[in-house]
């Protein structure tokens, strides 16, 4: 796919383990010629983790897409009526992200993006990450899997043995699912197996 003239949103919520596995998929973006809007939550902006700090996920972000960051509500509300992504996706998309798109709760620069994207009828892209997402959070995921115009990455069990409820999306399939989103269709299979 011709990835010039295409702008993707690329939204982060606090799944600080997959940061690394995401940012070389950010890049995938821009080095195929996409301009790619960084849009993040308010852990991300806030929180250090022993998986690095607030700042240097931030200077990483900016640094790979040229563009500065969309943190808050306010910034993040004008891209509905400007249209400006053709493909928004939220990767790492967590539990707590998840639960509250699936119940139209938008307190949050990515919550408010997304709806932006599903109001204008364009594909919004989920990779989700959660340690409950066949627990409580499997009625949400079930929710988004049959919403018009949302898609996921495909996913599986990080570690069926030791976290049972705990799914994580095929980071490095991004693109691909972003690209099969922007025809219509849902990149297949949609249940992998994840390598631990």
């Amino acid at each position: 796919m011709n990835w010039n003239g295409i702008t993707v949103g690329y939204a982060l919520s606090g799944s600080h383990c997959t940061f690394a596995e995401v940012m070389p998929q950010i890049k995938r973006f821009v080095d195929a010629g996409a301009k790619v809007i960084p849009i993040v939550s308010n852990t991300i902006m806030t929180t250090d983790t022993r998986f690095g700090s607030s700042e240097d996920w931030q200077t990483q972000l900016k640094a790979i897409t040229g563009n500065d960051l969309i943190s808050t509500i306010v910034q993040a509300e004008p891209l509905g009526p400007s249209k400006l992504l053709d493909v928004l996706v939220i990767a790492p998309c967590t539990g707590n992200t998840t639960s509250r798109l699936a119940n139209a709760i938008t307190d949050s620069a990515v919550l408010m993006a997304a709806k932006a994207q599903m109001r204008n009828g364009r594909p919004l892209v989920l990779a989700i990450s959660t340690n409950d997402g066949l627990g409580l959070n499997a009625a949400n995921i079930a929710k988004l899997l049959v919403a018009k115009n949302i898609y996921f990455v495909p996913f599986g069990q990080d570690n069926p043995v030791q976290k049972p409820n705990s799914l994580v999306a095929r980071m490095d399939l991004i693109m691909e699912a972003c690209e099969a989103a922007l025809q219509g269709k849902q990149l297949q299979p949609l249940l992998v197996e994840r390598a631990q």
